[in-house]
């Protein structure tokens, strides 16, 4: 895997991985970016990692644009022979499918979809071969989903699935955006899922809403007073299916500043991923709930 180098303006370099998003592409990009954090590089000013990629922000006045370039090429070799695992953390995140605002706000957008006879939940069932909504919402939310990156959106993750790319869930984004998206709005494009931090425009398909806060600017929330984002890129995201009541129980606790997230630490070996799957994400779920 050979990282493609290029320079943006006169204080940018961006390093491209690969051009398809995959576990080994994120753990190069991650070794990457800890790399220069870790060498202290004179006039590097921001590291910025992605899915798939990364970019370093410096400051042309203490660095050659060349000299980091050499820098970063130098390191590469070390990136690639890296140990792929991570000390990092499993969670929980409640969902509400098929709720009813997001419901009332793709049905106001039916004409910018591929399917407007249908709803998001629907036609992502049809385009993966599933014969309901109640069995795609089933495979989106058995299987843990990796952190792969946060941004684009103060506090959005992406969302990576953890299973056989044949078995990975892919829908398109709508034909044209949304002007409007619920706050904590799950949704999904491409192969990956996100979740909406706050109310916008958006083009991934909408398949129901947490209420989790997931960012806070004000750091009132009493899970976020240290950080205000809650995602961390390598962070694992088990989906948990909730019903209306719940969703309401749920959102109370929110108000009161009392709802604490599902959260366990634990260590996640790409290896031992690629070696077994579906045993890996067994052990992550006994982590996650204690067993």
């Amino acid at each position: 895997m050979s990282i493609r180098f290029s320079f943006g303006g006169d204080e940018h370099i961006f390093a491209e991985v690969s051009e398809e998003m995959s576990l080994e592409a994120f753990f190069t990009s991650l070794s990457m970016t800890n790399a220069v954090r870790a060498a202290s590089i004179r006039g590097v000013t921001e590291i910025c990692p992605a899915n798939a990629s990364f970019q370093i922000k410096f400051d042309p006045d203490q660095i050659k644009p060349d000299d980091l370039l050499k820098e970063l090429q130098s390191m590469e070799g070390a990136a690639a022979k890296s140990d792929a695992s991570l000390k990092t953390r499993i969670m929980e995140v409640p969902v509400f499918y098929q709720d009813p605002w997001t419901h009332e706000t793709l049905m106001r957008f039916r004409e910018r979809h591929q399917d407007p006879k249908s709803t998001d939940l629907e036609y992502a069932a049809a385009v993966n071969g599933l014969g309901s909504v109640e069995e795609f919402v089933k495979a989106h939310s058995s299987q843990p989903w990796f952190v792969s990156m946060v941004g684009f959106v103060a506090g959005l993750p992406f969302l990576y699935q953890m299973v056989e790319r044949k078995r990975q869930l892919e829908v398109p984004k709508y034909l044209r955006p949304r002007t409007d998206t619920p706050k904590l709005t799950v949704g999904h494009g491409g192969c990956f899922s996100c979740i909406y931090s706050v109310r916008g425009a958006g083009g991934y398909q909408m398949f129901g809403i947490t209420p989790m806060p997931i960012y806070d600017p004000n750091q009132k929330v009493s899970y976020l007073q240290d950080e205000m984002c809650f995602f961390r890129p390598g962070d694992i995201v088990k989906w948990k299916p909730i019903t209306r009541d719940e969703y309401d129980a749920a959102l109370e606790e929110v108000e009161a500043n009392r709802f604490e997230p599902l959260i366990r630490d634990c260590t996640f070996s790409l290896s031992d991923f690629n070696r077994d799957i579906d045993g890996t994400n067994t052990k992550l779920m006994e982590v996650l709930h204690g067993r």
